[in-house]
């Protein structure tokens, strides 16, 4: 990305570049990068294309693409991500939010809930969205990783639920106290011999416990349903993503554990991604 060329001249060339790499859609990188260079909101992209690129906004461009060019996230590039309509600070410390995950917030929503624990907190995207949705309602969110406790602590000053969200660094429930009626968990769920199958983003720049259980992908769930009766109001729901082959293992763990009126739910694309049980 030499000098004097436009802010569209700029754009081409690093989605070129980009599609070079084997980046996914390389274009829209290019652009969301370009705004994050430029310093502005991606929708006024268009506006400065014509315009010959600043020399300092053309530097951080040529830093960023060359960096998303070797596959770092562009999340971590810009330093945050989308999730239910707001944006949450997200970091290699933790997993990005992603849009399946919707699925369980959805779900969660459809049926009142006063408190709520989130297991293995992450980025806070779950615990936070939650209490944003419900403003009466106060919640826990644990995590192992203490890295990944002090990102959800940001996350939820940035979206003002902070004095409604305790974040605590837990081994699942260890160091929980007292019952929740809704208790959600996006659990590490991936199997040991599936993750050389994931992309560059998500293999090398993710955090590997959050990803798997080191297993069979299971382990998770079998730690959360040995404790959840203990933690869980009667009547009190248990909302878990998994992966789109795992509903009739999970399933049957949680029956097991005493858990009724168990359902899947399926995501957008129609695969299964939540399941839901009750503590009758």
């Amino acid at each position: 990305m030499s000098g004097g060329q436009t802010a569209a001249q700029a754009m081409a060339a690093a989605a070129a570049r980009l599609r070079a790499a084997g980046v996914d859609d390389p274009a829209r990188d290019a652009r969301v990068l370009l705004a994050h260079a430029a310093r502005i909101e991606a929708a006024r992209v268009t506006l400065i294309a014509p315009e010959e690129l600043d020399p300092e906004i053309a530097e951080r461009y040529e830093k960023l693409i060359a960096l998303r060019a070797i596959r770092v996230p562009v999340s971590h590039l810009i330093g945050e991500r989308q999730f239910y309509g707001r944006r949450f600070k997200v970091s290699g410390d933790v997993l990005d939010p992603r849009p399946e995950t919707e699925t369980l917030i959805e779900a969660a929503l459809a049926e009142p809930f006063s408190r709520v624990l989130d297991l293995g907190v992450g980025s806070g995207c779950i615990l936070v969205t939650l209490l944003a949705e419900r403003v009466e309602a106060t919640g826990v969110g644990v995590d192992l990783s203490e890295a990944a406790c002090l990102q959800a602590s940001a996350n939820a000053v940035l979206h003002r639920v902070q004095g409604r969200a305790e974040i605590l660094q837990s081994d699942w429930f260890s160091n929980v106290e007292g019952r929740f009626d809704l208790i959600v968990s996006n659990p590490p769920y991936i199997a040991a011999e599936e993750m050389p199958g994931l992309s560059e983003e998500v293999r090398r720049h993710e955090p590997e416990m959050a990803l798997t259980d080191g297993g069979d992908g299971l382990g998770a769930y079998r730690a959360i349903a040995a404790h959840v009766a203990e933690h869980l109001t009667p009547g009190g729901r248990l909302l878990v993503e998994i992966g789109p082959t795992q509903a009739a293992a999970v399933s049957a763990i949680l029956a097991q554990a005493g858990l009724a009126d168990i359902r899947v739910v399926q995501d957008l694309d129609g695969r299964d991604r939540v399941v839901c049980a009750w503590l009758r």
